[in-house]
C-alpha cells in the first residue's frame, strides 16, 4: 500500500493571533476583551483566554524530558506513583492486622501516625509483622520530640531483618509545626537534633526524615504560590541547617521529603508540581552537589481539607477525584485521597475504600501511570508552570532576605500572612466569588447534619493528640486552619439547632422569565442557612401572592420579578404584607432608593454577602 502523506492542515491557512483576538472581539460585540475574558488569579498573574505555540517558545520548561535535570518533567521515566492510605496507631497490632488487610486492596504506601502511648516495647516490630518491604512504601508520623526514638528502633529492625537496602520510606520530623499551629517554638535545638537523625538513618539510603509539611499551609486556606513559595524556604531551611552541621549536600537533600496539598485548582496544580521540581534542584544546585540525581524532589500529595464539607459530604468526592487527578499527571511521587467524611467523624471502612478506589480509577481505568507528564508542551500548562514559579520565587526570596524560614516562623510572619489568605478566602465565600457546591451553592434544601458530627479533633483545642504543648517561648500568631465552609456550616447548624426552620415564601409574579431566575436564585440563597423553601410557579396579583404566603404562615417573603416591574410590585407587596413576615427584593434594581424611601430595606443579588445576610436573618428569626 503507498504511503499516504497528505498533510491535512497544509489546506487550511494559518491563522495569526490577531486574527483570532479580531474574531474574538466582533463576538464579544463591544465588551472589553481584558474585563470579559483575562482573568486575574489569586496568585498574582493574569491568564488570557487562549494561548498558541508563541506563547512558550520563549521557555526553557520544555528542554528537557522526563528524569532530566532541573526534573520539571519528572524525576523519573515512568509515573508509577504510590497509593498511600494513612492509619492511626493507637494499638500496635491493630494497626498492623488494618496495614496487612487493605495492602490486598491496592494501597502500596502506608502512613502510621503514632500516638504517644503506642510507642512502647517492639513497637516497630509489631507494626511492620509480616509487611512485604520490598512492595510496600512505609511512612512515620509522630510528635517530632520522638522522632529520633522511632528513627533508632527503625533502623534497628531493619538491621536485623536484613532490609536496609529495600526498605522505602519517611520519618515525619516537623518540629516547625508547633510554631505553625499553637504558635510556640520548638524546645530542642532543631539543627541538631536533625543532624543526629540524618546520621542515625545513614544505613538506610532510602529513608527520608526532614519534613516539609506544607499540606499545613494548604489546609489552612494558602493560596498555590504561597505554599510552594513557603515550601521552597521551609526546604532550604533543612538545606542551610544540615550542611551548617557538616552533612554533605548530597545527603542532606535525599533526607527531605516534601509533604504537599492538592487544592481544586486543576490545571494550576498540575503547574504547582512541576515548578516545584524546577525550583527545588534549581535551589539544591547551588549547594554544589556530586551528582544532580540529589536535586530530585521527593512529594507525596494530599488532597486539601480546607474545601471540605460536612453538608453534601458526597461532594468531596468529586473535589478529591480532581485534586488527585492533577497530582498523579503532574508525576508526584505518591497519593493519599482524604475520606469524604473526615471533617464529621472517624473515617470509616466504606469511606476508606472509597478513597483508596479513587486512585485506582485513576491506575487501572484512566491509565494516568502509563504516561509521563502528559501536561508537557502544553501552552497552557506550561504558561502556568512559569507565572507560578516566578511568583513563588519571589516569595522564596523575601523569606530569604528576611532571615530565612525559621526566622519567619518565629516572628509569625508566615502564620500572619496565611491567615490573611484565609480570611480573603472565607471573605470570598461568603460573597460566592469563591464556589463551594452544596454549601454557598445550590445547598441540598432539606439535608440535616447534626446528628452525624462526631467530635474528632485532635490538637485543636478539643482533644490531645499526646504531642507535648509545653511552653517553648513566647508564643506568636498561630495558623486559623479554619475550612471554608466552617462559616456557613456553623450558621446552618445554629438554624438546625434552634428547633426553628424559618419558612421562606416566593412571591414570583411579573415577567416569566426574571420570576423563574429571581426564585431559583432566592431559593438557593435561604437554604445556605437551612431555611424550608416554598416556590411557587407565579400568581396574577400582589395580594394573591400576600394571602398564599400567610396561609402558609411564611416567616419571609421574597418578591420575584423584574426590575422594571419592581417600582410598582414592591411597595404594593410590602404594604398589603403589613409587617406580618420579613419583606425582601429579590435583585438590586435601578429603583432601589425609591423603594428604601417607602420602607423597603432588604435586598437580596449577585453581589450580597450571602453569610452576613443570613446571619442577619437568623438572628431575627431563631430567637
Amino acid at each position: 500500500m503507498a504511503e499516504n502523506k497528505e498533510k491535512l492542515f497544509d489546506k487550511f491557512p494559518p491563522v495569526s493571533t490577531e486574527e483570532w483576538r479580531a474574531k474574538v472581539e466582533t463576538d464579544l460585540k463591544g465588551a472589553d476583551f481584558q474585563k470579559k475574558l483575562v482573568w486575574r488569579t489569586n496568585e498574582g498573574f493574569n491568564v488570557q483566554p487562549m494561548y498558541r505555540a508563541e506563547d512558550i517558545k520563549d521557555l526553557k520548561t520544555t528542554d528537557s524530558l522526563p528524569g532530566e535535570f532541573p526534573y520539571i518533567r519528572g524525576t523519573r521515566t515512568d509515573n508509577h506513583w504510590a497509593i498511600r492510605q494513612e492509619i492511626a496507631v493507637a494499638d500496635c497490632a491493630e494497626a498492623n492486622a488494618k496495614a496487612k488487610e487493605i495492602l490486598g486492596k491496592g494501597v502500596n504506601s502506608l502512613g502510621f501516625s503514632l500516638k504517644k502511648d503506642a510507642m512502647s516495647g517492639d513497637f516497630i516490630g509489631t507494626l511492620l509483622n509480616g509487611i512485604d518491604l520490598d512492595a510496600t512504601e512505609i511512612n512515620f508520623n509522630c510528635c517530632p520530640s520522638r522522632a529520633l526514638e522511632v528513627a533508632q528502633a527503625l533502623v534497628a529492625y531493619l538491621k536485623t531483618t536484613g532490609a536496609t537496602e529495600k526498605f522505602r520510606g519517611s520519618i515525619g520530623f516537623n518540629p516547625f509545626k508547633r510554631l505553625l499551629k499553637h504558635g510556640l517554638d520548638f524546645p530542642q535545638d532543631i539543627k541538631q537534633l536533625a543532624a543526629e537523625l540524618v546520621k542515625t538513618v545513614a544505613d538506610v539510603k532510602n529513608l527520608r526524615v526532614l519534613a516539609v509539611d506544607s499540606s499545613m499551609l494548604n489546609n489552612s486556606g494558602a493560596y498555590i504560590y504561597q505554599e510552594l513559595g513557603y515550601a521552597l524556604a521551609w526546604g532550604n531551611e533543612w538545606m542551610s541547617m544540615l550542611t551548617d552541621a557538616g552533612i554533605e549536600p548530597d545527603e542532606a537533600a535525599r533526607r527531605i521529603k516534601f509533604n504537599m496539598g492538592i487544592s481544586s485548582n486543576y490545571f494550576m496544580e498540575i503547574a504547582k508540581f512541576r515548578a516545584a521540581r524546577m525550583l527545588w534542584a534549581q535551589i539544591v544546585k547551588q549547594y554544589e552537589p556530586k551528582c544532580d540525581c540529589a536535586c530530585k524532589m521527593n512529594v507525596h500529595a494530599t488532597t486539601s481539607e480546607f474545601n471540605q464539607t460536612i453538608y453534601d459530604a458526597y461532594v468531596n468526592l468529586l473535589r478529591s477525584q480532581t485534586e488527585s487527578m492533577s497530582a498523579a499527571i503532574a508525576g508526584v511521587d505518591s497519593i493519599t485521597v482524604t475520606p469524604f467524611d473526615k471533617q464529621y467523624k472517624t473515617p470509616d471502612e466504606f469511606s476508606e475504600r472509597l478513597a483508596r478506589n479513587q486512585q485506582l480509577l485513576l491506575k487501572e481505568e484512566s491509565h494516568l501511570d502509563r504516561i509521563v507528564d502528559p501536561a508537557g508542551g502544553s501552552y497552557y500548562v506550561e504558561t502556568l508552570t512559569v507565572s507560578i514559579a516566578n511568583e513563588a520565587w519571589k516569595l522564596f526570596l523575601d523569606v530569604e532576605d528576611n532571615g530565612g524560614f525559621y526566622s519567619q516562623l518565629k516572628t509569625g510572619a508566615v502564620q500572619k500572612a496565611i491567615n490573611e489568605s484565609c480570611d480573603k478566602r472565607h471573605t470570598d465565600v461568603a460573597r460566592r466569588k469563591e464556589s463551594l457546591l452544596g454549601t454557598n451553592q445550590f445547598p441540598n434544601f432539606n439535608e440535616t447534619a447534626a446528628d452525624k458530627i462526631e467530635d474528632t479533633g485532635c490538637c485543636s483545642g478539643k482533644k490531645s493528640c499526646g504531642c507535648s504543648h509545653e511552653e517553648g517561648g513566647n508564643a506568636v500568631e498561630a495558623l486559623k486552619g479554619t475550612r471554608a465552609a466552617s462559616d456557613f456550616e456553623a450558621l446552618r447548624l445554629e438554624t438546625e439547632r434552634s428547633g426553628k426552620r424559618p419558612r421562606v415564601f416566593m412571591l414570583t409574579i411579573g415577567n416569566l422569565a426574571m420570576r423563574i431566575a429571581r426564585s431559583q436564585f432566592s431559593s438557593n440563597f435561604f437554604a445556605c442557612a437551612g431555611y424550608e423553601i416554598i416556590d411557587n410557579l407565579g400568581f396574577d396579583t400582589v395580594q394573591q401572592g400576600i394571602d398564599a404566603a400567610m396561609e402558609k404562615k411564611a416567616d419571609i417573603v421574597v418578591l420575584c420579578s423584574s426590575d422594571d416591574e419592581y417600582a410598582t410590585l414592591a411597595p404594593e407587596a410590602f404594604k398589603a404584607l403589613d409587617g406580618r413576615a420579613e419583606f425582601v427584593v429579590a435583585g438590586n434594581p435601578a429603583c432601589t432608593d425609591d423603594l428604601i424611601a417607602a420602607g423597603i430595606t432588604q435586598f437580596i443579588h449577585v453581589r450580597s454577602n450571602v453569610l452576613e445576610t443570613l446571619k442577619a436573618f437568623n438572628a431575627k428569626l431563631l430567637k
